[in-house]
C-alpha cells in the first residue's frame, strides 16, 4: 500500500511526523483529564461505581462505532480531512461538559468525544505506520506512543485547575485543540490511501489478518482495557481506599511517566531483537506489578512506584503491537489491520470500566487490579503458542 497526495502546491515547512505527534499529545491530554474528572464528579454525587463505569464506556462506544466506518471514510476524505473532523468534534464537546449536569447529555458528549478521538488515532497511527521503514518502525511508533503518553500523563494534573472553576481545564483543552486544528489546516496537505494491486477479497481479508497476526492485534485490546480502567475506575478505587483527590491526581500521571521512560528503549529493542519477546517480557512484568498493587493498600509511595513500573512496561503495548502487526502482514492489509486494532482498543476500553466497576462493587476494590494483572500474564502465556507465518506461506495466502 502507498499514500498518494491530491496536492503538491502547498509547501510543507513542518514535518508530518512532528504535527501528528503534536496532535496526539493534545488527544492524550483530553483523555487523561476527561475520564478521571468525570469519574470523580459522579462518585461525589453518590452514583454507584457500576453505573459510573457503564457511563464512562460511552466514550469507547463512540470510538467503536467510528472504527466500523473509518476505513471507508478515510478513502473518501483523505487523512487530513478525517483528522481535522475528529479534532473539531473533540474541541466542540469538551467545554460543554462542565456547563451541564444532565447525565444523558454527558453520555451523548462522551459518544462525540469517542468518535473524534477514534478518527484522530486511526488517521495518525496509520499514517505514521505507512511512512515508517521496517528498521525504524518500532522507534517511530514508540515516539508516537510517547507523545500520547506525554499528554495522557499531564491530563490528570488538570484536576488541580478545578479549584479555579470547573470550566477552566475543559476550556483550555478546547483552545489547545483549536490551535492544533489550525496547524493541520495550514501545514499539512491532504493525502489518500491507495490500495495495492491484487488486494484480497473483502470476505477473506479480516480472517487472513487474524490468522497471521492475532497475537499482535491482541495488544490494543489489553491497552484499551488498561487505560480505561486506570482512568475511569482507579479514581473510584482511590477514594474508596482513603486516597484524596489530590493524591489520585498525582498518582495517575506516574503511570504515563513510566511509559514515557521505557517506551522508546523498548521500541528500539524490538527493532534490534524480537518484538514478540519484548511484548511477552513486558506483559509478564507489568501483569505481576498490577497483581501486587492491592497489597500496597493506600500507601502513596508504594502505589507510585508500582504505577511507574507497570506503566513503563505495558505503556508501549499499543504502539509495539501495531509495529509487530506491520512486520507480520503485507502492506495491502495494514489499513484493515488498523481498523481491527482500533476495534480491539474500543472493545477493551468498553469492557474496562464496566468489568472493573462491577468487580469493585460486587467483590472488592482490589479485584480491579487482580483482573488487570491476570490478563497480561495470560497474554504472555498465549505468546508461547503463536508462531509467525513463513514468507512462503504469506505469499501463498496472498494469492487466494
Amino acid at each position: 500500500m502507498t499514500i498518494t497526495s491530491n496536492s503538491s502546491k502547498f509547501p510543507i515547512r513542518v514535518s508530518p511526523f512532528f504535527l501528528l505527534t503534536l496532535v496526539i499529545i493534545i488527544s492524550g491530554l483530553s483523555q487523561g483529564l476527561l475520564l478521571p474528572v468525570l469519574a470523580i464528579f459522579m462518585e461525589e454525587r453518590g452514583i454507584p461505581s457500576s453505573v459510573n463505569g457503564m457511563h464512562a464506556a460511552a466514550l469507547y462506544v463512540g470510538s467503536f462505532a467510528m472504527t466500523l466506518v473509518a476505513e471507508r471514510v478515510l478513502g473518501r476524505t483523505g487523512f487530513k480531512k478525517l483528522l481535522i473532523g475528529g479534532m473539531i468534534a473533540v474541541m466542540v464537546a469538551l467545554p460543554i461538559f462542565p456547563l451541564v449536569s444532565n447525565l444523558s447529555i454527558w453520555f451523548v458528549l462522551r459518544l462525540i468525544v469517542g468518535i473524534g478521538d477514534s478518527a484522530i488515532h486511526f488517521t495518525s497511527q496509520l499514517w505514521l505506520l505507512l511512512l515508517s521503514p521496517k528498521e525504524r518502525r518500532g522507534r517511530n511508533l514508540s515516539l508516537y506512543g510517547m507523545s500520547y503518553g506525554l499528554g495522557f500523563s499531564f491530563g490528570p494534573f488538570g484536576i488541580r485547575l478545578l479549584s479555579y472553576g470547573q470550566l477552566l481545564p475543559f476550556l483550555l483543552l478546547s483552545i489547545l485543540t483549536a490551535v492544533g486544528v489550525l496547524l493541520v489546516i495550514l501545514r499539512m496537505p491532504n493525502k489518500y490511501p491507495e490500495r495495492a494491486a491484487g488486494s484480497v477479497k473483502e470476505t477473506r481479508k479480516y480472517g487472513r489478518i487474524y490468522r497471521l497476526a492475532w497475537f499482535a492485534l491482541f495488544t490494543p485490546l489489553l491497552y484499551g482495557y488498561m487505560e480505561s480502567t486506570m482512568n475511569s475506575n482507579f479514581p473510584i478505587y482511590g477514594l474508596r481506599i482513603g486516597l484524596s483527590t489530590e493524591q489520585i491526581a498525582t498518582l495517575l500521571p506516574f503511570f504515563g511517566i513510566g511509559g514515557l521512560i521505557l517506551q522508546l528503549p523498548l521500541g528500539m529493542l524490538s527493532d534490534r531483537y524480537s518484538r514478540k519477546v519484548v511484548l511477552m517480557i513486558a506483559g509478564l512484568g507489568g501483569g505481576t506489578l498490577f497483581l501486587i498493587a492491592p497489597l500496597a493498600g493506600n500507601n502513596f509511595w508504594g502505589l507510585l512506584l508500582l504505577f511507574l513500573g507497570a506503566g513503563g512496561l505495558v505503556g508501549s503495548f499499543f504502539s509495539l503491537g501495531l509495529a509487530y502487526a506491520a512486520d507480520l502482514l503485507p502492506a495491502a492489509l495494514l489499513p484493515a489491520a488498523n481498523v481491527i486494532a482500533s476495534f480491539h482498543f474500543s472493545l477493551g476500553s468498553i469492557l474496562g470500566p464496566n468489568v472493573g466497576g462491577a468487580a469493585m462493587e460486587f467483590i472488592s476494590p482490589g479485584t480491579l487490579f487482580i483482573l488487570l494483572g491476570s490478563l497480561y500474564v495470560l497474554f504472555t502465556l498465549a505468546g508461547f503458542g503463536f508462531r509467525k507465518q513463513t514468507l512462503e506461506k504469506n505469499e501463498n495466502m496472498n494469492r487466494l
